[in-house]
Parts: structure tokens; sequence; C-alpha cells
């Protein structure tokens, strides 16, 4: 049935070790036990210079999401963050270990369409990867840095957006955002959580309800 939620399953949370670019990236993996997957995503988290990790509790959360919408999520480290290795690129490498962390699902769930994703720091990096990268079926910006990353791929590029945003977030404030958005490209949608900071503090489940909300169609439509 359309719309349904996708029958009880037993989570698999993996720790895996990565090939990236710069060497082993660290990274977990929640999928279905003994199931196959009909969507993947990959999830970026935020500036590993101000202690963004792949637990960060928003990447955490929308990894969460997902996967109670069906798909296998991979969240892993950025290079040189925790046991990931090499050093920080300033976004340039990071793209590349994103990428990385893609064939990566690719490979393991070939038949799935994909959903790239990131907080902060990494919705820069997805946005780029995305720019670059063929066969991305959705894009899911959360509190993007419009002022601080570049995101003027998104003016041309037709893959879905979703982007969520907290109202009262002063890191990366609506109001920037709301200078970019209408330039960006068709399709998209913003989804904006009331009073929710950059963190999402106490709005944890209001920002799983936006993903839910913005991508369960999506996910759970029937396929022809």
């Amino acid at each position: 049935m359309s719309g349904s939620a996708p029958e009880p399953f037993v989570q698999r949370l993996v720790p895996l070790t990565l090939d990236g670019p710069a060497g082993a990236l660290e990274a977990l993996m929640q999928e279905r036990d003994a199931h196959d997957h009909a969507w993947l995503a990959v999830i970026c988290h935020p500036h590993p210079l101000y202690g963004g990790t792949l637990h960060n509790k928003v990447v955490h959360r929308v990894a969460s999401a997902l996967f109670q919408l069906g798909c296998a999520v991979l969240r892993f480290n950025f290079r040189g963050t925790g046991k990931s290795e090499g050093t920080h690129d300033r976004g340039a490498g990071e793209v590349e270990d994103a990428r990385a962390a893609l064939a990566f699902q690719r490979a393991r769930y070939p038949n799935a369409r994909a959903i790239l994703g990131g907080f902060s720091f990494g919705s820069g990096v997805a946005a780029r990867l995305a720019g670059s990268e063929s066969g991305i079926d959705h894009l899911l910006l959360v509190a993007p840095p419009v002022t601080t990353a570049d995101f003027s791929v998104l003016g041309t590029l037709a893959t879905p957006k979703l982007v969520i945003q907290g109202t009262a977030d002063t890191v990366c404030p609506i109001e920037r955002l709301m200078e970019q958005y209408p330039r960006w490209a068709e399709p998209k949608r913003l989804i904006e959580v009331p009073a929710a900071t950059h963190f999402f503090d106490k709005q944890l489940a209001e920002l799983a309800q936006a993903v839910e909300q913005g991508l369960g169609p999506v996910i759970q439509a029937p396929t022809s």
C-alpha cells in the first residue's frame, strides 16, 4: 500500500572502515538485517575543526529518521576526524571522502536510489558532490551555511532538494538562507522548524518529523 510503513525488521548498526582518497575512513552503517534496500543514504557531518563527527546529534537523528523510512544509511568521519586518516582539507578533500562513501554504498546496494545529505559544513560538501556526481536522486541539506560555503552549484542543479532550517539558528541564519534559496533550481522544498537553533536543541524530534515529512512520500512511493 502506498505510504505504508516498512515492515518490521531488525536493525544492524555496523562499524566499517572504508577506503578513502587520503586513507581509511571510519564509518557506521544502519541497515536492515537480511533485507535489501530500495534506497540508500550518505550523511555528511558538520565542521570537524569545531567538533563535528559522525556522532553529532543532528547527523544521528537525520540518519535514524531515514533508516526508519527504509533507507540503508551510512555516516562517516571526514579525513582527520575520529579514526579517519588524513588531515582536514577545507572542504575540497572532504568532497572526495564523501564520493568514496557514496561509491561504497552504491557497490553494496547497486539497485538502490540514492539520497545524499549533510548538516551545516556537511551540507556544503553534499551540495558540491551532487554537482559533480550523477545519479543522486535527492539532496538533503540541514542548516546550510550559505555565508561560509559555496552553494552556487544549486542554481542550476536539477536534483530534487529538501532544505531543513531552524528559524532561531544564529550560526546559519534563515535570513541569509532566504537571500539565496529563491535562486536555487527547482525542484526544491524548504521546511522551517520554528524556534529551532543550529543544533536543534530540544527539537530533534521536530527535525526527524521534518525529514519524514519531506522525504517519506518520496521514499515510500510505489515504484513502477
